[in-house]
């Protein structure tokens, strides 16, 4: 994994580099603290992933719609403070691939850079949360016309909502993927904002139709559970 780090923040970008290094071991091929380095960067190595404050001195949403015509293998990761719901939107359709907030968990943002090299679409919870408080649904956002990728499930994706249609909890699910329960919380999320569902009732819907769960082995479960 080849990655450019993008942001004004001097210790941001340290911070990022030596939890990416420390934990992942990707290759930071550059760093910018403005859109011209970055433009220069991405023209000179081959880049898997940019990490991005768009709303950082020297950078603006003009630089996504950029990237993605520019470099369109390039999948981007923001990672800005707080924002409205509306500026999360135009990002999005502007290609956005994943968006996660700085004050996010270290393990939610490894997860985030992990599915985002992979081609996924990541957003934390807090993300999510803005969204739909605003009542917006990220289904009726025209995404694939400005995204060279769709939204698609993760194979994280797939197992955790075999795990959830098979019964398990938050905890148990974290225990059995080695993650924490607020990174499986933020899955459920994304899962449940990506299948238009709300509730757990929708996701075992989803995965019986698709046959991630047979329906019998549920059926089963919930009458034992009963």
């Amino acid at each position: 994994m080849q990655v450019v780090l993008a942001d004004t923040n001097e210790l941001m970008r340290l911070g990022i580099r030596v939890l990416l290094k420390t934990e992942i071991g990707c290759e930071i091929v550059g760093e910018a603290s403005n859109s011209s380095e970055l433009l220069e960067i991405l023209e000179s190595f081959e880049v898997n992933v940019v990490i991005l404050d768009f709303t950082s001195n020297g950078f603006d949403i003009e630089d996504l719609i950029v990237m993605k015509r520019e470099f369109p293998k390039v999948n981007i990761l923001a990672i800005t403070p707080e924002q409205s719901a509306q500026v999360l939107v135009d990002v999005l359709r502007s290609g956005i691939t994943s968006y996660v907030k700085k004050d996010c968990s270290f393990p939610e943002i490894i997860e985030a850079v992990k599915e985002t090299n992979l081609g996924n679409k990541f957003f934390c919870g807090q993300i999510l949360e803005t969204i739909q408080e605003a009542n917006l649904n990220l289904a009726d956002i025209d995404l694939d016309s400005f995204s060279c990728e769709a939204i698609m499930i993760s194979k994280r994706e797939c197992e955790i909502i075999t795990l959830i249609a098979e019964g398990h909890t938050n905890a148990q699910i974290a225990e059995m993927l080695f993650l924490s329960a607020h990174t499986i919380n933020t899955h459920r999320k994304n899962i449940m904002a990506k299948l238009g569902v709300k509730n757990t009732a929708g996701i075992v819907m989803y995965a019986v139709k698709t046959n991630l769960i047979s329906p019998n082995k549920f059926l089963f479960t919930a009458d034992k559970d009963s």
